[in-house]
């Protein structure tokens, strides 16, 4: 028996019924909630747009979250209601098993009544914000008594505190449920927990930020270029204008109540996945007694924080039982693993209070000073920010919490958790963060890669920082866009849509000239080599709906990726697909090619197969993970993979057994934003606002989406009234 498993006996597996005790029955206000509820309401006016898009005004900014909630349950409850499930470990309660260790990651840094007890920390202002959150919710369940949540019956003003930060995947993710699972071993059997593969071709997560100085517009303002990627329908888009300041507009993650992406009258802010080090681990030397376990650090011996934490599963006849588990914590952060069978803990950003704070703050203002006095709070531990203004400011700021650490030490491995010298020794201020305003070239960009080419020669020089504030490689969309913005002059919003959605890809344009040599070298070993190799040596390197050229391309980069042999153990992802095209043996090359027209022959009975036919667009439904049909209408796209150095991206993949491939994530919301004396803005939503397929914004921008073309956003309310489609008060 290891001495986790005899350590655990205390905690031991229990098996408990759940009745009503906790909240699995719809939960009913009290008359004082329901005339507070209605009271707020009517201080709320929702204006939907042409395009369903909510503009919500309110005397108060705790107003405009309560009416900014209740709209986004209008479109998404299932989303809203699902991101809370997985950020405050209350998957399980509605998904069974699967949602075991999920939950348990989430509770090791958080339990409710920590979360509770940050809550009462909250300055007021905030948790006015949060109450309004918390009503806005629970007056639309009350209103749709139809809707029936998965869980949650009732949301609290501090559950908030657990999703504050917006982004796709919080650092939390980062931590490995596989690795938990056999640390823990609480499953009655075993769960399938999915990992990334070596290589994995999924699309990439990340966004496209890019910021231009009025030096090269042809307005003489600064424009910016909002561009995350997502996966599909994981943003709604929304307008928050109150009495007291607020009037911002942008992406916003369903179940939040600040503009993640988007820009005010004054100014825009767009993110960027980072790949700053912000979280380490720490090995620790565990020692039982007879008062409990403790682990060394120095020349003392700390106690092990244990507790319990509990989490509700629901059965397969829908009843509830608890699964106990115990929660070890040093100082460094929960254990969450085992390495060569020694516990390690991790440790990462959390003070949920002041990134809530920051998140919602920087919304509201008007300066540029001011900007950067919000991200004094250090607490966005995920993103790289792009900024633009009405002053005339471009800058970039990479990375946001970043912790000090030893600089003879590399803490790209687990570090000796008993050592002092391995502790965080703070934050770096943002003085110390890599960071550049104004470059003379009149441009920054960021597409998750290296911050050291965001402004060609103008860009910060890796010299001057620390090795753990930037590890991200250079990638094809970054050496497409630095391309694209060098040749850049006079532009308009138009023109900076066309700069985001050119068709070129510096990806293929490395790998396709080596394959087509080998093909022409080979070609006598099959008939079929000679005609791929004159279509591709024909080609552009350009992505289209009716090109063959892109979807051999395609399909032939997702052979290499995923079959091709690696000598760069090392390498990134873009060395090895430039090694392939340079470096790679001839037979390897036509092999896989080989292998992709058996494929395509073998699908569609023809190689010839223009892009646009296989390459699609389809939302059946509003379910969370979409479900796929060749037989069933879709739209031919022609964008194509970021891994490819697509800027507009598009992440297909087979779903379903179809031979088709369907989107399911890149380009998600999209924005250009000028700022003048009055901001001019335009927009782009994947699908449409709504998840109700009978709604007419299910769809309503799906051909738009395809080509490209993008919607005027009404920002000021003569815009607004001019195109309104509906006005109303929630619940009225």
């Amino acid at each position: 028996m290891t001495y986790l498993q005899r350590s655990t006996q205390l905690f031991f597996f229990t098996a408990v019924l759940l009745l009503g005790s906790f909240g699995w029955s719809q939960s009913t206000p009290s008359e004082a909630e329901l005339k507070q509820w209605r009271a707020q309401a009517k201080q709320v006016e929702i204006i939907r747009d042409t395009y369903g898009v909510p503009h919500i005004y309110g005397k108060t900014d705790a107003d405009v979250v309560f009416g900014l909630m209740y709209a986004q349950c209008e479109d998404d409850f299932n989303r809203v209601e699902t991101n809370f499930l997985t950020a405050t470990g209350r998957l399980a309660e509605a998904q069974g098993i699967e949602g075991l260790y999920s939950d348990l990651r989430a509770r090791l840094w958080m339990t409710d009544q920590e979360a509770q007890d940050q809550y009462n920390t909250a300055p007021a202002w905030l948790k006015e914000l949060c109450k309004g959150w918390a009503d806005g919710l629970n007056y639309y369940l009350y209103r749709h008594p139809e809707v029936t949540p998965q869980a949650i019956k009732r949301f609290e003003p501090w559950m908030s505190l657990y999703f504050t930060e917006g982004s796709i995947g919080g650092d939390i993710e980062r931590v490995s449920l596989k690795s938990l699972a056999a640390f823990y071993e609480k499953a009655p059997e075993p769960i399938a927990v999915h990992q990334p593969k070596a290589r994995d071709t999924q699309e990439p997560a990340g966004s496209n930020g890019i910021a231009l100085s009025g030096d090269k517009t042809s307005s003489g303002y600064p424009m910016l270029l909002i561009n995350p990627h997502t996966s599909f329908y994981f943003r709604g888009e929304a307008h928050m204008v109150s009495e007291t300041g607020l009037n911002a507009y942008g992406a916003i993650t369903w179940g939040q109540f600040f503009i993640y992406q988007g820009f005010n009258q004054h100014m825009g802010w767009m993110h960027t996945s980072t790949y700053v080090d912000v979280m380490d681990e720490y090995i620790e030397e565990i020692v039982p007694t007879e008062q409990g376990l403790t682990y060394r650090y120095g020349n003392e011996w700390r106690p092990v924080r244990v507790d319990t934490v509990s989490i509700r599963v629901k059965q397969p006849d829908g009843s509830l039982k608890t699964v106990d588990f115990p929660r070890y914590k040093t100082h460094h952060g929960p254990i969450t693993h085992t390495l060569d069978g020694r516990w390690t803990a991790t440790s990462m950003m959390w003070r949920p209070v002041d990134a809530l704070a920051q998140s919602y703050l920087r919304t509201k203002q008007d300066n540029y000073a001011d900007f950067v006095e919000v991200m004094q709070a250090r607490t966005n531990a995920s993103n790289n920010t792009v900024y633009a203004d009405r002053s005339g400011n471009i800058a970039y700021f990479h990375g946001n919490f970043v912790p000090k650490r030893n600089p003879e030490l590399d803490f790209s491995v687990p570090q000796n958790g008993s050592d002092p010298e391995t502790d965080w020794q703070g934050l770096h201020p943002i003085e110390e963060l890599i960071f550049l305003k104004n470059p003379s070239v009149g441009w920054v960009q960021n597409c998750n890669s290296t911050p050291y080419t965001v402004a060609a020669q103008d860009s910060p020089r890796p010299e001057n920082y620390a090795p753990y504030m930037a590890t991200a490689d250079e990638n094809f969309r970054a050496i497409h866009a630095q391309r694209l913005l060098a040749q850049a002059d006079k532009m308009d919003l138009d023109g900076l849509i066309q700069l985001g959605y050119d068709p070129y890809l510096p990806a293929m344009a490395a790998l396709i000239p080596g394959l087509v040599q080998s093909l022409e070298a080979l070609k006598e070993t099959d008939p079929r080599f000679a005609e791929v190799a004159s279509v591709l040596g024909a080609w552009d390197f350009t992505t289209a709906t009716t090109s063959v050229a892109m979807t051999l391309g395609h399909y032939y980069g997702t052979a290499v990726l995923q079959k091709g042999v690696n000598p760069l153990k090392d390498g990134s992802q873009m060395d090895f697909l430039s090694y392939f095209g340079s470096l790679s043996p001839a037979q390897e090359r036509v092999d896989l090619m080989k292998g992709v027209l058996d494929q395509l022959t073998l699908d569609f009975g023809d190689w010839r197969m223009p892009w646009g036919q296989v390459n699609r667009y389809q939302r059946l439904d509003g379910g969370i993970r979409q479900a796929f049909d060749d037989e069933a209408p879709s739209l031919a796209i022609g964008h194509a993979s970021g891994i490819w150095g697509a800027l507009a991206a598009y992440g297909a993949r087979y779903f379903n057994n179809t031979k088709k491939i369907y989107g399911t994530r890149g380009n998600s919301f999209v924005a250009v934003v000028e700022f003048g004396p009055k901001v001019k803005a335009k927009s782009l939503l994947a699908g449409g606002q709504s998840s109700d397929p009978n709604s007419p914004h299910f769809r309503d921008q799906e051909e738009m989406y395809a080509q490209g073309k993008f919607k005027d956003v009404p920002f000021y309310r003569e815009a607004v009234e001019a195109s309104a489609q509906r006005k109303y008060h929630p619940g009225f």
